[in-house]
């Protein structure tokens, strides 16, 4: 299946968290990407865990439903010391994931590292470089209040990047002899 070059899609992008979700929206055409949108979604007043996933449910759903997204990138939960708070931002990836797939919208997770690589070119890069590069590749200069905000939109991006190495070559492979005749330019 060829994909066109010309098509165009909105991507959602999500960085989960319970005091501070971030989002960002992006249009695809071509190889072109613009800016629609991005924000936070401010949960710290909130004391009880069960409120705050039903806050980001409904704040999700309500930015499916207002900018009808064609996929949903989110940041995976890294994997840090303390398991409770993995548990909490899993909790919180899994409500975003379940506005999206309520609406049948597929989702993407990939890993904060990947995200940064895919944007800066450096997998350690820091959030304020990732904003900067952010910042010239969409051409904005407004500085978001919460760097959460350049976080999820930085997973939409990453999102749109991976799969411009496939516009307008075959995606879909028959096994690994089509695959590696398609490729061969990648094999050591």
């Amino acid at each position: 299946m060829q994909q066109s070059i010309n098509k165009e899609r909105v991507i959602l992008g999500i960085d989960p968290g319970t005091t501070v979700l971030g989002y960002g929206i992006i249009k695809e055409a071509g190889k072109q990407l613009s800016l629609i949108n991005l924000g936070v979604i401010k949960l710290d007043h909130l004391n009880d865990h069960g409120l705050k996933l039903q806050r980001i449910f409904e704040k999700a759903s309500t930015l499916i439903e207002q900018y009808q997204p064609d996929c949903m990138a989110l940041e995976a939960p890294f994997y840090g010391k303390n398991i409770q708070v993995m548990l909490k931002l899993g909790r919180a990836q899994g409500v975003a994931m379940a506005a999206a797939l309520s609406k049948s919208i597929p989702i993407f997770e990939y890993a904060p590292r990947k995200i940064k690589q895919s944007v800066t070119g450096n997998g350690n890069a820091t959030k304020e470089q990732v904003a900067a590069m952010l910042k010239t590749l969409l051409k904005f200069n407004e500085t978001p209040q919460f760097l959460d905000a350049t976080d999820g939109l930085a997973a939409a991006v990453c999102h749109a990047f991976q799969n411009n190495v496939t516009v307008g070559s075959k995606a879909n492979y028959s096994g690994w002899t089509a695959f590696v005749k398609e490729n061969a330019d990648r094999l050591k």
